[in-house]
């Protein structure tokens, strides 16, 4: 088990140092900001939707590494869904950030998302894991709305 968590502490810090799809949008459909106070944590996601597929998906922002590295690992995952697949990946990451500490996950079912496991064991920091998906989420049903981790019930 010590071998595995070295390899998801090895990809966190893959993504944060080369965050994939990380900037700006120069044309996109959806939008949405996230602020994590906690931490200072910020998130700018575009997204471009076409015929229900999502075309292209980026962000911008600052954070902490396992902040940057879930937005990063969120764009590639998604990229390419339909917005119901990407709204079912959301829910797929929230049960690996969010379960109990004892519930035995299968990891094999997560893949990119199943670094993100160790994260349950420290509470604060699944506001920081979650804050690009719960923004991708208020983009994708243009809520034009900021979140912010301490209003929108991020446990």
């Amino acid at each position: 088990m010590h071998e595995l968590n070295e390899l998801y502490q090895e990809v966190i810090l893959d993504h944060n140092k080369n965050p994939r799809n990380f900037g700006e949008l120069p044309v996109f459909t959806n939008y949405a900001k996230g602020h994590n106070p906690l931490c200072g944590d910020q998130v700018d996601v575009y997204v471009l939707i076409e015929n229900g597929i999502i075309k292209e998906l980026k962000f911008s922002g600052s954070g902490c590494a396992i902040s940057k590295a879930s937005a990063s690992i969120m764009t590639t995952l998604v990229t390419g869904k339909t917005v119901e697949e990407a709204k079912n990946l959301y829910d797929e990451f929230h049960k690996i950030v969010t379960s109990d500490i004892d519930e035995e996950l299968n990891t094999t079912d997560f893949d990119k998302m199943s670094v993100f496991c160790g994260v349950r064991e420290f509470p604060a920091r699944v506001k920081c894991a979650s804050l690009a998906w719960r923004t991708m989420i208020s983009a994708l049903d243009n809520a034009n709305q900021k979140i912010i981790t301490e209003n929108n019930e991020l446990k």
